[in-house]
């Protein structure tokens, strides 16, 4: 990729000016009326569909474009929404927007882009509406993190709407108990997710915000750990006063990003209030003893505010003890396999209670989770076996999910896998190869690219790499090969694991799962 087309292609690619940034977003947010036409470039991907339906609830007049159509583009022409297939600047000439958003994933050169802009229509990224939209609503709770955003907004979602919280939700993952990716509440409560590509979650303020993890990812845009360790601390430093921020115990990242706030922030950490949760054994870092002064009783070697204990995994699927200050919350049977899963509960267990969640209301939404789509969804049988859909698609979540799929009782675990972008794939190629070298067989598909232009790295190369190191991967230059030999060889009592984004589609074909989105309730 260019650095041009990096550049060029997303309004908050550099930190931006507090001042102008606030000023931006205002004026985005005026946008957000039924007096106005907004027109959205890239309509189908799974944030864009959201924040299409959401404006539309909102009564703004919307349409939008995108290079083919999907699930997510029928349904919003169903309810309503024009939707044309394919860029042209004939759409804007036609549509007259006040406004145009549009994704990522969108080339500087695009002609709706351009032609907007000769008409001096405003443009914005994504993530400057989605900062727009946080500025409507007076509680506003942001999930942040490498991993496990989906996973977490979704687990808190549910765990709201059970305690009749009733909020606005957006997602980065469709959730079967909504229509697409987003939920339109009556209170003034949103929740959402702050994803840190391109820095375009600084464009968000919170009441309650997340960090999850810091993991090294996005390398176009962040070369190296301490970028975005820095990116995560700019998020935190442009938080109101007296947000509560969620943190977790066990990821040593989260101190070096609290370091650089202290340094960074007005007044340091004293009007932040510190909320950890992990493993009961995790002590809240001794660290945090340098820090000169703290918001709330945030006791270093104590206790996390949140914890779990006594897990259960004999079924496959974990259960486990939920304490709150020391105290039995709740215990708690999950749906979904892993750790990390305990982990994603816990704090969407967190954030909720935060804002009024009930205990037993958290233990019946989590015991009836199945998984945000493509977080570890199950998807049906195939001849026999059970097959898993999975979004995973750095180093670290590949490791995870598939470790959690070794817990599931299975005759034989079949692994699939297809890589994000190729640039995470030569910035993280050991990783990858480390991650996947003990998997027997590991099948992986070409790379998935809808943003970048060097193609000159590929999934054989990883397979080759782990053959070279005794390992046995096997490449298949095209999805439909894979399946193919997929069909051939699954057998009853099989697990099978698919990751990836469009590779994930597999799971369907092979199930026979139909469009899983609900019909339209206007």
């Amino acid at each position: 990729m260019k650095n041009s087309d990096i550049k060029n292609r997303s309004i908050c690619s550099d930190i931006p000016n507090k001042d102008q940034q606030d000023k931006l977003l205002q004026q985005v947010s005026q946008f957000i009326h039924p007096s106005k036409k907004v027109y959205f470039v890239g309509i189908g991907g799974i944030s864009m569909c959201g924040l299409a339906e959401f404006s539309h609830r909102r009564g703004v007049t919307v349409a939008g474009s995108d290079a083919q159509g999907n699930l997510r583009t029928a349904y919003l022409a169903k309810i309503g929404i024009e939707v044309f297939s394919g860029h042209d600047k004939d759409n804007i000439v036609s549509f007259k927007p006040d406004l145009v958003v549009y994704t990522g994933a969108i080339f500087s050169d695009n002609p709706e882009i351009a032609e907007a802009r000769s008409r001096d229509i405003l443009c914005v990224e994504r993530a400057v509406y989605l900062g727009a939209i946080n500025r409507l609503y007076k509680n506003v709770v942001n999930v942040a993190g490498t991993n496990g955003k989906s996973s977490v907004a979704a687990m808190c979602a549910l765990i709201m709407i059970e305690s009749a919280l009733d909020p606005t939700v957006h997602l980065g993952a469709e959730l079967l108990e909504f229509k697409t990716t987003i939920r339109m509440g009556s209170s003034d409560l949103f929740l959402s997710e702050a994803c840190e590509f391109r820095r375009g979650f600084l464009n968000y303020r919170s009441s309650t915000a997340a960090v999850l993890n810091i993991v090294h990812d996005h390398i176009d845009c962040y070369p190296t750990p301490e970028d975005m360790i820095s990116a995560f601390a700019d998020f935190v430093v442009l938080q109101p006063e007296n947000c509560q921020l969620v943190l977790p115990t066990y990821d040593t990242n989260i101190i070096k990003m609290l370091e650089l706030v202290q340094s960074r922030r007005s007044g340091g950490l004293a009007n932040l209030r510190l909320i950890w949760f992990g493993q009961r054994e995790e002590l809240i870092p001794e660290s945090l003893a340098a820090f000169e002064s703290l918001s709330n009783k945030c006791l270093p070697g104590a206790e996390p505010d949140y914890s779990w204990d006594e897990a259960d995994f004999s079924s496959g699927f974990p259960s486990f003890s939920i304490y709150k200050k020391g105290e039995l919350y709740r215990r708690v049977q999950l749906q979904v396999p892993g750790v990390f899963n305990i982990q994603n509960a816990l704090a969407a267990v967190a954030l909720a209670d935060l804002h009024g969640a009930d205990p037993e209301a958290a233990e019946n939404a989590l015991a009836e989770f199945s998984g945000a789509e493509g977080r570890f969804t199950y998807t049906g049988k195939f001849n026999g076996a059970d097959i898993y859909a999975d979004y995973a698609h750095h180093p670290s979540a590949v490791r995870v999910t598939v470790e959690a799929a070794r817990e599931i009782p299975a005759k034989k675990l079949w692994v699939c896998f297809q890589p994000l972008t190729h640039s995470r794939v030569r910035g993280f190629f050991d990783d990858f190869v480390d991650a996947l070298k003990d998997v027997r067989p590991i099948m992986m598909s070409e790379i998935y690219d809808d943003r970048e232009r060097d193609k000159s790295i590929s999934s054989k190369d990883i397979c080759d790499r782990i053959n070279e190191l005794g390992g046995e991967a096997m490449f298949f230059p095209t999805n439909e090969d894979l399946e193919a030999h997929l069909r051939s060889i699954i057998e009853p009592g099989d697990v099978l694991l698919i990751m990836g984004v469009d590779l994930r589609n597999t799971a369907d074909k092979l199930t026979g799962r139909k469009d899983h989105m609900k019909k339209p309730n206007n």
